[in-house]
């Protein structure tokens, strides 16, 4: 290649303008930004949150950037990790699912609290937002088959983003910004079992922490510290290490491997990554969440809903709750540990307790991970009555569709079947804005008013002309 692909990168990155982008664009940018801070706000009050931040506060530092809600000012480093995973810790952000998945929302605190180091207007900021979406989303596109079935986790992909967009945020220059994805490329490569088995904490951290290195990093390179610019093609890069790639003559080298799903060719799409930028927006492409779940339930839940409640069904008449899923979320949400969750983090991914919780309530909110909810013993008496089944066939239509298939058998001998491919908030059935505010008013319940969950929301998608440090104040509660 003529140009290392972090140059191809960085050109485009430190280049793009507001005024390139669409209308569309800028306001699909807005929209992301009042459901992540739906989340920050849903998120504000959480454990893992509280302990991160207590560690900030108890170390100070400069007052740099803003903690979102709480108000206080500690060093933009570590703001980035607080805020990051304030909007990841519910597992309710955004969802971007091909070879890989991701939630590139994670990223936006990146522009935020590098914004705050210089004063940076809110265009600006959008610009930094839409490459953040831009990059992760191209990421889940280039590794073939992607890294999740490779058995590492996608905060992988987030290590090359986050620099991105804190360097745009601080005027890197094109060598910069360079050296900041070799920096941060190098050290962030992330194992697949935070989101293996029984859950922990570190389900929703390991992306922050990814986030948060990448302020580092394009703080190192302003500076003037170096990284490796062939991170992706060069030897021992990562296209070599994660098999696929011929470093030596930079070219796919096709290999088979077993990965999560078994035997497959492992290679790469370099187009995929740096093919056509600025030919159209990657963003325009992404989901969000209507249930604070893994992103592979919501299909399922949409579909024991609808049967549920289309047929006036009380979890007591349940005999049978039979699921078709595609292997890969019947490899992650199926395994043994995920019919007796006992953490939040877990029980958002096990798709049993999903289901169960919505048979017994007909309904999913934050409120069904509670402490209370996971020793429910309705949620019990109906778990074990729920079997899953991988498709090949329906693995075939993933990503493209999300394929569920749903059979309730009741006492009676009845069965109710619900079929669906997408569920809601995919693109193809977008949330609404009536659907976005609903979400933030039942996040942010008990948090904020409904006169300033209006106050922000106008300030959102107004907010032109306002610097990003106006805006962070005026999230403070």
């Amino acid at each position: 290649m003529e140009k290392s692909i972090a140059r191809i990168i960085s050109e485009f990155a430190v280049n793009l303008k507001f005024e390139d982008l669409p209308h569309e664009v800028v306001e699909t940018a807005k929209r992301f930004m009042y459901d992540s801070l739906a989340c920050a706000y849903g998120g504000y009050l959480t454990k893992d949150v509280k302990i991160i931040r207590d560690l900030y506060k108890d170390m100070a530092g400069k007052e740099e950037a803003t903690v979102i809600g709480f108000g206080e000012k500690i060093p933009a480093v570590n703001a980035t990790l607080v805020n990051s995973l304030m909007i990841r810790a519910l597992d309710f952000n955004d969802i971007y699912w091909k070879d890989d998945p991701s939630h590139p929302s994670d990223i936006i605190p990146a522009a935020l609290s590098a914004g705050e180091i210089v004063g940076a207007s809110m265009e600006d900021v959008i610009v930094a937002i839409v490459l953040a979406y831009e990059f992760e989303m191209r990421l889940c596109l280039f590794a073939k088959p992607g890294v999740r079935e490779r058995k590492w986790h996608h905060a992988t992909l987030t290590q090359f983003v986050s620099p991105i967009v804190a360097g745009k945020m601080l005027g890197l220059t094109v060598n910069q910004m360079v050296n900041a994805i070799g920096i941060n490329g190098s050290h962030n490569h992330t194992i697949g079992c935070p989101t293996a088995g029984k859950l922990t904490m570190m389900k929703n951290t390991v992306d922050p922490m990814a986030v948060q290195a990448g302020v580092f990093a394009a703080l190192m390179a302003q500076k003037g510290f170096s990284g490796t610019e062939k991170v992706f093609e060069g030897k021992e890069g990562f296209m070599d290490a994660f098999i696929g790639w011929n470093a030596k003559e930079e070219k796919e080298n096709p290999t088979e491997m077993t990965g999560r799903d078994g035997l497959s060719k492992w290679s790469w799409d370099v187009n995929a990554l740096v093919g056509g930028l600025g030919d159209s927006y990657k963003i325009l492409e992404c989901g969000m969440k209507a249930f604070p779940t893994e992103a592979l339930t919501h299909t399922h839940i949409s579909c024991a809903l609808k049967a549920m409640k289309h047929n006036n069904l009380n979890y007591t008449d349940i005999e049978e709750v039979r699921v078709t899923a595609f292997a890969q979320a019947y490899d992650i949400l199926f395994d043994p540990t995920k019919y007796r969750p006992e953490s939040r983090e877990t029980a958002d991914h096990s798709l049993p307790y999903c289901l169960a919780a919505a048979i017994v309530d007909k309904k999913i909110s934050t409120q069904s991970f509670s402490d209370e909810k996971l020793k429910d013993p309705r949620i019990f008496e109906v778990i074990d009555k729920i079997k899953g089944e991988p498709s090949i066939e329906f693995e075939k239509m993933f990503p493209a569709k999300q394929p569920s298939k749903i059979v309730i058998k009741t006492k009676d001998g009845k069965e109710f079947s619900e079929y669906m491919e997408y569920p809601k908030g995919d693109p193809r059935e977008p949330m609404t804005i009536e659907d976005i505010d609903n979400k933030f008013s039942g996040l942010a319940a008990g948090t904020l008013s409904p006169e300033r969950q209006t106050e922000i929301k106008n300030m959102i998608f107004s907010c032109e002309g306002m610097t990003i440090n106006d805006f962070m104040n005026k999230l403070v509660i």
